[in-house]
């Protein structure tokens, strides 16, 4: 798998590219962090209340079973306790929602700061990149001898401006069947230069002495 261009200038820009998006990630996820922490701050007064409605309900209820063992008027002394207890568990669970409320809110509002800038970001950038690794990864399995170099000339001849192949041919299509090799490479070139591979480096015939 080809990850980056042969073009050092291309290599670099991707380089510092895919840097900056894990950048962009840890920025959004540490400010997602911030403020899951500082929402979680709001739930301290419902675990006061939570705290102190257990409280007050646990000790309304001892007071209630001691006052329950008193002869004659103990049941009937027992009841306002009772009560008391059941209204101090009220205050607790609500203070309980509170809790709940709050964490759910920290965790959908943490996701929400976190989650959309980091997936606007990767929508646009990965498969612009992945595109790139699968083309470079694809071409360079067809450079490995000159031959290979005649169906980028093709293709360049198909994907690339006119204006661009007119500055290496007047009748490209006419070198390229003749099997001109300046021509066919510099064709070549332009097709590899967008894929982000570069020319192979073959060896030429030495010449006779």
């Amino acid at each position: 798998m080809k990850l980056y261009a042969d073009a050092p200038g291309r290599q670099a820009r991707q380089v510092i590219g895919d840097l900056l998006l894990v950048l962009w990630v840890a920025l959004w996820v540490r400010l997602a962090t911030v403020v899951r922490d500082a929402t979680l701050a709001l739930a301290a007064p419902g675990e006061q209340i939570e705290d102190a409605g257990n409280g007050l309900a646990g000790k309304l209820r001892d007071a209630g079973a001691t006052v329950g063992d008193l002869p004659l008027v103990g049941d009937q002394a027992r009841a306002p306790f009772d009560g008391a207890g059941s209204a101090a568990d009220k205050i607790a669970a609500a203070g309980a929602a509170q809790v709940e409320a709050v964490h759910t809110l920290a965790f959908w509002l943490s996701l929400a700061v976190g989650a959309i800038p980091i997936l606007i970001v990767l929508a646009v950038y990965v498969p612009l990149r992945w595109r790139f690794v699968r083309q470079a990864t694809a071409g360079r399995r067809f450079i490995d001898a000159s031959a290979d170099l005649d169906l980028f000339a093709l293709r360049a001849m198909s994907n690339q401006p006119m204006h661009r192949i007119a500055r290496i041919s007047d009748d490209p299509v006419r070198a390229w069947r003749d099997g001109d090799p300046e021509v066919v490479r510099a064709l070549a070139a332009l097709e590899l230069r967008d894929t982000g591979l570069g020319l192979p480096r073959l060896e030429r015939p030495s010449r006779p002495r």
